[in-house]
């Protein structure tokens, strides 16, 4: 007979603790979501194939600054466009925006590169980070994006993101076209 808290349980247990923390917290807030683990993805492409397994679309997630380093982005774009420095700027109508270093994603998000996503924002205890949604992306039905570590990846529905994950945080997002 199948047991589905048993299975879900399971499931848990293969997930990072980092992971666990982020599912706690969505769970904490009613928001419901599908994860899947995997082997770790660095990568869009590696992404490409996760995303036939969860039956939803992966963003890239960027984490930007400006040539100050006073203000931080993360940048929520469709994996498939291009990340043009100089037309994301104009958008955003900051200065030139650049990477911005590890120290700062693992100091001020908790993320260490290849897993940044909208999760990370849950570390962002000072708010420094600002964020920029591609329309592409938000017009999806769900978002799919790793917990704060690459190695599994959740699917959410984009109207739990936007009317109760980012509200809960008191994060307003800007949206732009990439």
């Amino acid at each position: 007979m199948f047991d589905a808290a048993c299975f879900l349980e399971l499931k848990m247990v293969l997930l990072s603790l980092k992971a666990k923390e982020i599912c706690d917290y969505i769970d904490k807030l009613g928001i419901e979501y599908e994860i899947i683990s995997h082997p770790p993805a660095f990568t869009i492409e590696e992404c490409r194939k996760i995303e036939k397994l969860i039956d939803g679309k992966i963003c890239k997630n960027l984490f930007l600054r400006t040539t100050s380093g006073n203000v931080r982005y993360l940048l929520m774009m469709d994996g498939n466009k291009k990340f043009v420095t100089k037309e994301i700027s104009k958008k955003l109508g900051t200065s030139r925006l650049s990477f911005a270093g590890e120290d700062d994603m693992t100091n001020i998000l908790n993320t260490n590169p290849g897993s940044l996503s909208i999760t990370s924002l849950i570390f962002d205890k000072n708010k420094e980070v600002l964020l920029a949604i591609d329309y592409d992306v938000i017009s999806q039905e769900y978002i799919c994006c790793h917990p704060s570590d690459n190695s599994a990846t959740l699917k959410i529905k984009t109207a739990d993101i936007t009317e109760k994950f980012l509200p809960y945080l008191g994060v307003t997002a800007k949206y732009i076209e990439v």
